[in-house]
């Protein structure tokens, strides 16, 4: 039994984490996978060389770097994909709730910041659900279901840039900031729900890791759109709510961007 630890730069989020396990889950040759996403490392535990596994993880482009490799006596416990299968529908049901809810209310409010900070939501349900459909599942199943859902989260970026721009050459009426405000408190809530239960089950202390909160997508988009309705009130001006509304669309489609990459 060989042990691979490799370095990912980019791996700051559960949904990552996801797409990073659908992605070596057609190598045989892996044993276990062991996460640790505030310090950006993964251990596999493999029979034969890692050139296939560093290949799959390479072609995600996370920034990533195969530290060491060597041979280990570590014993293995079986893992329970029933709790697997449990948080992923826990995390898959938060994800979803919250999308239906600001998308509705960000038509309402009129805010772009809100309808985009919901089609993040949407993005990463995509990646839980996969990830629940490659919990044996076939890989061709998983690739072609994977296919399907980065092209939709393209469409839905470009779709969402299209009314940014819409908006701003017709001068839309101003967004409601209080709305944009108090739902983005309520989903940064969510977020953190989910990145805790993400984390309690990989620790036996089953608390939170400070630095993962912080360097999550989700919560730094939260905290923009909270930050965009601010500005909003103080400026009285749509164009702080249309740039968050911007910034996020393009993140949903670097997010379609990377699920593309798991064929």
């Amino acid at each position: 039994m060989k042990k691979s630890t490799y370095n990912i730069k980019k791996m700051d989020c559960p949904s990552e984490e996801q797409l990073i396990r659908m992605k070596l889950s057609h190598i045989n040759q892996i044993e276990r996978l062991d996460f640790d996403i505030p310090n950006r490392k993964l251990s596999i535990y493999h029979s034969d060389d890692s050139n296939s596994i560093t290949s799959a993880i390479d072609s995600l482009n996370f920034d990533s770097t195969l530290l060491t490799s060597e041979e280990t006596l570590d014993i293995l416990t079986p893992t329970d994909d029933s709790g697997q299968r449990k948080l992923l529908w826990q995390v898959l049901i938060i994800n979803l709730s919250f999308f239906l809810i600001e998308i509705i209310t960000g038509f309402i409010s009129n805010s772009m910041g809100l309808v985009a900070d919901s089609l993040d939501m949407l993005a990463d349900s995509i990646v839980y659900g996969l990830a629940l459909l490659a919990v044996g599942s076939t890989v061709s199943r998983k690739v072609s279901v994977a296919q399907i859902s980065g092209y939709f989260q393209i469409v839905l970026a470009i779709l969402g840039l299209i009314e940014v721009i819409r908006r701003y050459v017709q001068q839309e009426n101003i967004p409601n900031f209080e709305t944009m405000i108090i739902v983005s408190l309520f989903a940064l809530a969510g977020n953190s729900l989910c990145l805790y239960l993400l984390q309690k089950s990989k620790s036996k202390e089953a608390h939170m890791e400070a630095s993962m909160i912080f360097t999550s997508n989700d919560v730094i988009i939260n905290l923009g759109v909270i930050i965009a309705g601010i500005l909003v009130y103080y400026t009285n001006s749509m164009l702080p709510d249309l740039l968050i509304g911007i910034c996020v669309f393009v993140i949903v489609g670097r997010g379609a961007l990377k699920i593309l990459r798991l064929k």
